[in-house]
């Protein structure tokens, strides 16, 4: 339940000819307060409400709870939602032991784009594909999170 990531820009759109996975996404957060955000996602035909904890300091680590819900509940869990909603495309790309989560921003987040790597450790070292950008992990900016309160299109 401990999730440990980093977060990348990404400098090209060369990381979708090596997708072997994509999926539209639509999100809102029932709560974003930074020591507990509560989102709820569908994702194609799945929906999923998520509880997660505030980052540590180097922003690498959090407690994480994903629970799979009935998508019509989820559509109306969304009706409750704060303002702002997430509308993005994930692609996933495999390199060598790990897959990054590449996220395409649409609509008030539009020209964004980051990936996310899930680790094991703060510690362990991986692959960096020649589309990855310039770290962001930590950077509450790009939260998607905050995204919703202070979407990329007014940076």
């Amino acid at each position: 339940m401990v999730e440990i990531e980093r977060k990348f820009l990404v400098n090209s759109e060369d990381f979708k000819k090596a997708a072997y996975s994509k999926s539209r996404i639509q999100q809102g957060f029932l709560n974003t307060n930074p020591e507990r955000t509560v989102r709820i996602r569908i994702r194609d035909e799945e929906a999923y409400i998520t509880v997660k904890g505030k980052n540590n300091e180097a922003g690498l680590t959090r407690f994480e709870w994903e629970k799979q819900i009935d998508k019509n509940e989820a559509e109306e869990l969304l009706k409750l939602c704060e303002p702002g909603m997430i509308d993005k495309t994930r692609f996933l790309v495999k390199c060598e032991a790990h897959t990054f989560e590449v996220d395409e921003f649409y609509g008030e987040n539009e020209g964004l784009t980051v990936a996310e790597v899930e680790l094991s450790s703060e510690a362990e070292t991986f692959e960096k594909p020649n589309w990855l950008g310039n770290e962001v992990t930590g950077d509450a900016r790009y939260y998607n999170s905050q995204l919703t309160k202070n979407p990329y299109k007014n940076w």
